[in-house]
């Protein structure tokens, strides 16, 4: 058998097709969602991406006779590392061939990386941090995807198995019908939270109401992420990112805020529309008609991916999250959803399950992280 050449992306063009191999081994699926393109290489664009500031990544390619046949990132998150005293060596845009060759000689050149910068263990597949794509899919794979999920084989849980990994973190994926979600149950209840607390909800028509309340958003992210065990703060520089990359695809009739009485944020809500069958039409490409299939989806799509949802320490276990759904109920309601998934959520994150526990959730999809302890 011909040897595997793993090489470092250091040109634009082996960038591109660093971003184009997934195109090319799932060509045959009818479940892999496609990024653009363009997107997708501004992402590892040190000029362009503020995580670069903090973060390094280099990026490699498997070849077999000339061919690509591999890709991995490797990455150091240095608010991780030195901020949080994590030693962690990342690994992320993790797909390869059914070949286990392949994914050891890539997860060897990770390795060694981390071993050259002292870490302690590798974990994968994550990217930068908590906003991006996380996790090999385990369980679900004749679902279609999401814009904000990776998609891969069965056989990549099974490489990492053989190589020595473990699991470190499971992540659940869910799914609701909305005729199964009754208004009721929390209807009167955010009412009385609404005259107990001073609160009021916010209602988003335009995309600059939202600006003006986007960095109360993130720090309010932050503090109700924090407790959770793979959380890495999202800095002021990377806050401006965000909002550029995501704010455009956002519907601002699902972003759904809650402030007291000093305009103070207290819980937020933040949904999209599904841009997955879009993106499959779309092949990668913005023009000439890429545009064309995203403005549809964020018009008309029947289906909702629920990014996020938070709220204050100080308000949580008080009912606050009602107000949020039901502003949710009453936009879903009018612009006639059919179905709701969720992004994936920590399987041991008992909060937001117990949240959605009444909503009749579909267990659909499943993925972990997989560690290696680095000698």
């Amino acid at each position: 058998m011909n040897r595997v050449e793993i090489k470092e992306v250091l040109s634009k063009k082996d960038t591109k097709a660093f971003v184009k191999f997934p195109f090319t081994l799932y060509k045959k699926s009818k479940y892999w969602v496609p990024p653009i393109i363009s997107e997708e290489i501004k992402v590892f664009d040190k000029k362009t991406n503020p995580v670069f500031k903090d973060a390094e990544a280099r990026l490699f390619l498997a070849y077999r006779n000339s061919k690509i046949v591999g890709r991995v990132a490797a990455i150091i998150n240095r608010l991780e590392v030195d901020g949080q005293g994590v030693k962690k060596m990342r690994f992320g845009w993790f797909d390869v061939i059914d070949d286990i060759s392949v994914t050891e000689a890539l997860l060897d050149k990770v390795y060694e990386i981390g071993k050259e910068n002292q870490l302690e263990y590798i974990e994968g597949p994550v990217g930068f941090s908590n906003f991006d794509k996380v996790g090999v899919l385990t369980y679900g794979f004749d679902h279609i995807g999401t814009m904000i999920t990776w998609y891969n084989h069965p056989y990549y849980a099974s490489h990492f198995k053989q190589l020595g990994f473990k699991v470190e973190k499971e992540y659940l994926e869910h799914k609701h019908q909305f005729k199964d979600i009754i208004l009721a149950n929390f209807s009167r209840v955010q009412e009385v939270i609404k005259k107990r607390y001073g609160l009021k909800a916010l209602y988003f028509s335009k995309t600059k109401e939202v600006m003006p309340y986007a960095d109360k958003m993130f720090d309010l992210f932050n503090k109700t992420y924090s407790v959770l065990s793979s959380f890495v703060e999202i800095n002021t520089v990377q806050q401006e990112y965000f909002k550029k990359k995501f704010l455009g695809f956002m519907n601002p009739e699902y972003i759904k805020f809650v402030v007291d009485e000093n305009d103070e944020l207290v819980a937020f809500g933040i949904a999209m529309p599904s841009y997955a069958e879009a993106l499959q039409k779309m092949k990668g490409k913005l023009f000439p008609f890429g545009i064309k299939h995203l403005l549809h989806a964020k018009k008309h799509s029947n289906k909702i991916t629920l990014y996020l949802i938070g709220v204050h320490p100080k308000y949580q276990n008080k009912g606050v999250h009602a107000i949020v759904f039901n502003e949710f109920y009453k936009t879903f309601d009018k612009k006639k959803i059919v179905e709701l998934v969720r992004t994936p959520e920590l399987a041991d994150n008992l909060a937001i399950h117990q949240l959605w526990k009444n909503f009749k959730p579909i267990t659909y999809k499943r993925r972990c992280t997989f560690r290696k302890e680095i000698q």
